[in-house]
């Protein structure tokens, strides 16, 4: 497969960013903020920071090609394919707050699947960075419809937002739900059903 056709659904990859400028950064914000950076606790602060938002905002400059990995396969068989409750963790854009939770990812095949492990990468790939839910949903879904080209894909998205939890509304048990449905996920009703069956059931201990 040509990833040239859904590479796009990445958006362009960026280079990482200068560590030392990072660290400038937050060492300037900490003195902002009427904090000494050269105090004990403060003095390596700055590195810290920058190394963990190289991190957990790494979905910038993953390579959406080496993700997939040439791990498309070609089946015969065109029934339900669902991954659930797959942890993630992101960063709210307005706030610079986390908001984390589960993501449920299905398709109905059309003579091709992905690898199991790289739904979970999918999901890295847009959770780890700067976003919204309701975006992050929506590429998610986009992105593999652009790369399997299946009858339909189904994302749902739980989420918990510190941006509504420690601040503004205080609101600890809210959680936000959004869904990205294409294909006959969005025209067969027999199709949500299925998953929506799927997903009520409680997830069961396997070992």
């Amino acid at each position: 497969m040509e990833p040239q056709g859904w590479i796009a659904k990445a958006e362009p990859i960026a280079p990482p960013p200068d560590p030392i400028q990072l660290a400038r950064v937050i060492r300037e914000l900490l003195m902002a903020l009427g904090e000494d950076p050269e105090r004990e606790g403060l003095r390596r602060t700055p590195a810290r920071v920058a190394k963990m938002l190289q991190e957990v905002l790494a979905g910038y400059w993953m390579d959406p090609v080496a993700l997939i990995n040439g791990a498309i396969f070609e089946v015969e068989d065109n029934d339900l394919v669902l991954v659930r409750d797959i942890e993630f963790y992101s960063m709210c854009e307005h706030h610079l707050l986390p908001f984390y939770g589960r993501v449920h990812v299905a398709y109905i095949p059309n003579g091709r699947i992905i690898g199991l492990s790289k739904i979970p990468r999918v999901v890295e790939l847009f959770a780890r960075r700067l976003q919204v839910q309701e975006r992050m949903t929506r590429q998610i879904a986009d992105f593999l419809e652009a790369v399997l080209h299946p009858q339909g894909v189904a994302v749902v998205v739980e989420a918990a937002h510190l941006c509504a939890m420690m601040r503004g509304v205080r609101k600890s048990h809210a959680r936000m739900v959004t869904q990205a449905l294409t294909g006959v996920f969005r025209t067969d009703p027999r199709h949500r059903s299925e998953l929506l069956a799927h997903l009520r059931r409680p997830p069961e201990k396997i070992i």
